[in-house]
């Protein structure tokens, strides 16, 4: 079973290696390999939010469950991070700045079992496809919430400053949404489910 103080301490000691944002995504793989694990030590997810797993000064933790079709504006984190998916998909869209803003740049879909690590330029939306809820575990090697960094508005790609508070509104909204849908849908194991 997924022991969070464990995986924690790991990826803290990590943190020592020459490259650790490689380390931890080998900690992340071996993590996945077990999804089961991951939902009895973090619970079956049907709500869609963000729950901080571990959060210091050098690294954040996270469990982050997106909604059935939410569509997550670009957003950088300004450090590296691993994502790991553990249930269901993760669309991203990744984009470079230009000389008048921002642009597409490709894309990654991520499906269960699924790490990818982001360097620190990274700036990428992400979208769940699937009528079913996608699980994750994010590791940042920084605190995510007090790292000042940009968003952008999904429909105008005008830059502003990222805002914690407007990701959870997000999420919330798409929840809501997305309620009615996740109780019909025919999700007998939402890892296979589309």
């Amino acid at each position: 079973m997924f022991d969070v103080e464990e995986f924690v301490a790991e990826c803290r000691a990590a943190l020592g290696e020459q490259q650790p944002a490689v380390a931890t995504k080998e900690l992340l793989d071996r993590a996945l390999a077990d999804p089961a694990g991951i939902d009895e030590a973090l619970g079956v997810p049907d709500r869609g939010g963000v729950v901080a797993l571990h959060r210091s000064e050098d690294l954040t933790v996270l469990q982050i469950v997106w909604p059935p079709r939410v569509s997550l504006f670009p957003h950088e984190h300004r450090m590296w991070a691993v994502n790991g998916i553990y249930g269901g998909r993760e669309d991203n869209t990744f984009f470079r700045r230009g000389p008048n803003g921002i642009v597409p740049s490709g894309g990654k879909a991520l499906d269960a079992g699924d790490v990818v690590v982001l360097g620190r330029e990274v700036i990428h939306a992400v979208l769940n496809p699937r009528s079913t809820y996608t699980a994750a575990i994010h590791v940042y090697g920084g605190d995510f919430f007090a790292t000042p960094r940009s968003q952008w508005d999904a429909d105008t790609l005008t830059e502003e400053p990222f805002d914690v508070a407007h990701l959870k509104r997000v999420l919330a909204e798409a929840d809501e949404a997305a309620q009615p849908l996740s109780r019909t849908a025919d999700t007998p194991d939402r890892r296979r489910s589309s």
